[in-house]
C-alpha cells in the first residue's frame, strides 16, 4: 500500500470531511463504551481506528512486528515437538513423561508471552489514541 502524505500533522490537519457510516444500536452502544474506556470522544476514537485500518497509522510497529514474529517461531517449533510425540503415541512407542511436562511447559510459556505482549500493544494503542507516550 502506497504512504499517505499529509502537509500538516494528522493531529493538526483541519477536519473538515465527515464520513458517515451506520451501526445498530448495540453497536454504537458498544462504540461508545470502548471510546468511554480509552478516554477519548467517539468521534476521536472512531478517527483513530479507521486511520490505522487504512493504514495510515500503523496498528503495529516494527519492534511489535518482531516479537510477534519470534512468538509465531516459537509456537511453529512447539508444534512441531508437539506432532513429533503424537506420532510417537500413534505408533505405539512410549513417551517419556518429562517429554509431554517440557511440551506443556513450553506451550503455557508461549501463550503467556503472547497475552503479556497483547495486553501491552492494547495498552499502547490506547495511548496513541489519547496522544500520550
Amino acid at each position: 500500500m502506497d504512504d499517505v502524505k499529509f502537509n500538516a500533522p494528522l493531529e493538526l490537519a483541519k477536519k473538515d470531511r465527515t464520513v458517515h457510516v451506520r451501526v445498530s444500536g448495540d453497536e454504537h452502544a458498544a462504540i461508545e463504551k470502548a471510546a468511554e474506556h480509552a478516554g477519548m470522544t467517539v468521534s476521536s476514537f472512531f478517527r483513530s481506528l479507521l486511520l490505522e485500518g487504512a493504514g495510515v497509522r500503523p496498528m503495529l510497529t516494527g519492534e511489535d512486528r518482531l516479537i510477534m514474529a519470534a512468538l509465531l517461531e516459537d509456537m511453529r517449533m512447539i508444534g512441531i515437538n508437539l506432532n513429533q510425540v503424537a506420532r510417537a503415541l500413534n505408533s505405539g512407542r512410549g513417551v517419556h513423561p518429562s517429554e509431554l511436562d517440557i511440551n506443556l511447559e513450553n506451550v503455557q510459556r508461549v501463550q503467556a508471552a503472547v497475552m503479556s505482549e497483547l495486553r501491552a500493544l492494547t495498552r499502547r494503542a490506547g495511548y496513541q489514541r489519547r496522544g500520550e507516550k
